[in-house]
């Protein structure tokens, strides 16, 4: 097997073993970039002498005897929202051109804590929004890879890196991971800090990442999570053993609840086809449940929050620089200025409501089962598709996961969403990898 189509858990391994260099490994998704990227156009800014540099130095120390962690050598894509103190941080928008980073996220500096190389900045939707980029699908270049992480899914889809960084404020991780085939998770908020990148929403965004496996996932998950005070919604609960949950079976045969939401009839007609399928082959173990009615509005709160927030995150870009932001971020913004302190705040009121009903929904159930995005990619780079499946999950902060186990008319992939309780991420990962093995492409 070539290096880049190994897993980042193998490689790791290899590497602390002295079966191969950092240096070889980099070589070898340097040369992956330069096949690929020229169609794709996953990478923002990417420097080969400032990868090696760092593959040097990591080399150089494993032959002293030293290993930084568990991700020593493994090359990481970072999406161009995430401060970077050696690279350049553009946020995907031209009024951000000239707002240098002085300083590594807390996010970027754990991966290097942890030995992680980082290879470059992966294409963001304009400020994490709608306005897409321009990266396109790995497998079909006419088609959208998703967004707003939409050069992420890309870069790992297309085996230019084994793993990558991104976030998520409505489908951003789960929606292009669904479109580029890859595993796509976003864990519970408040267990991956996001101070020095970029705000959209603070009550809305949550970090997620990609990769190629689960236990890749599990991986650069857990060298991620950790208590932060410089962010305010951090959280201080014990930090999830996500590789060893993905290498568990679950006590006994999960029941997974499939809800019959309010927004099915945006599906397509082949995903519909496809979870009928899912459901049948799962059997007694999924059940289609019926949500609360008031459900239906968690999109419309979604929207205030977010939109709200967005005003006062860009309230300088719009004052200053209008002219360079795209028409879909002024109307964003726009809307967001409009909205009654009391429709915001009782939004956010309601999350808290809506997480209650699902710790006692979880007393029953193992997970939640859910279309990832609507179907394939669009074939259409002008848009980065509908986030509808992802927003009540978002919404409420719970972790969820992408899994590439389906396949659309058109060949392309289609994710499997699993959702799990808030802070219940070590049981999404067995689940996940349960349903893996019950759902073969």
């Amino acid at each position: 097997m070539s290096l880049i189509n190994s897993t980042a858990v193998e490689l790791a391994k290899r590497i602390k073993k002295g079966e191969i260099s950092s240096e070889e490994l980099v070589k070898n998704y340097i040369e992956q970039i330069k096949r690929k990227d020229k169609e794709i156009e996953a990478w923002e800014f990417f420097d080969p002498d400032l990868v090696l540099t760092q593959a040097k130095k990591l080399d150089e120390s494993h032959q002293n005897g030293n290993v930084h962690g568990p991700l020593h050598g493994i090359p990481v894509g970072i999406k161009d929202i995430f401060d970077t103190e050696d690279m350049p941080t553009l946020d995907g928008s031209e009024a951000h051109k000239k707002n240098p980073s002085l300083d590594d996220c807390t996010a970027v500096s754990k991966l290097k804590q942890a030995g992680a190389i980082i290879m470059g900045k992966t294409v963001t939707a304009e400020l994490a929004h709608l306005t897409p980029g321009k990266t396109k699908n790995p497998h079909d270049p006419q088609r959208t890879p998703g967004g707003s992480s939409s050069g992420s899914a890309a870069a790992v889809a297309a085996n230019m890196i084994p793993l990558a960084v991104g976030t998520q404020t409505n489908g951003s991780v789960i929606r292009p991971a669904s479109f580029c085939g890859v595993i796509g998770y976003k864990p519970t908020k408040g267990l991956i800090s996001r101070h020095l990148i970029m705000q959209v929403s603070q009550a809305l965004d949550q970090v997620g990442v990609f990769s190629n496996s689960i236990e890749d996932a599990a991986l650069i998950s857990e060298q991620l999570f950790g208590y932060d005070s410089l962010d305010p919604d951090s959280s201080l609960m014990a930090k999830p053993n996500l590789m060893k949950s993905a290498k568990e079976k679950p006590p006994m045969e999960p029941l997974i609840a499939f809800p019959k939401l309010s927004f099915m009839d945006e599906l397509d007609k082949d995903s519909v086809e496809a979870f009928d399928e899912v459901k049948d082959e799962l059997k007694e173990q999924i059940k289609e449940v019926k949500l609360p009615d008031i459900f239906a509005n968690i999109p419309k709160w979604h929207k205030i929050i977010a939109e709200t927030d967005m005003a006062k995150s860009f309230q300088v870009d719009y004052q200053k620089y209008k002219n360079l932001l795209s028409d879909k971020i002024i109307e964003a913004i726009e809307r967001g200025q409009k909205y009654k302190a009391s429709e915001y705040n009782d939004a956010l009121l309601k999350i808290e409501q809506v997480r209650d009903f699902f710790k006692e929904f979880f007393h029953d159930y193992d997970a939640i089962l859910t279309p990832a995005a609507c179907g394939e990619a669009p074939k259409d780079l002008k848009t980065t598709g509908n986030p509808i499946f992802c927003t009540i999950w978002t919404y409420c902060g719970m972790p969820s996961i992408s899994l590439p186990l389906l396949e659309g008319k058109n060949k392309m992939p289609m994710g499997i969403q699993l959702v799990s309780s808030m802070f219940d991420d070590e049981r999404l990962f067995r689940n996940a990898s349960w349903l893996t093995s019950k759902i073969k492409r």
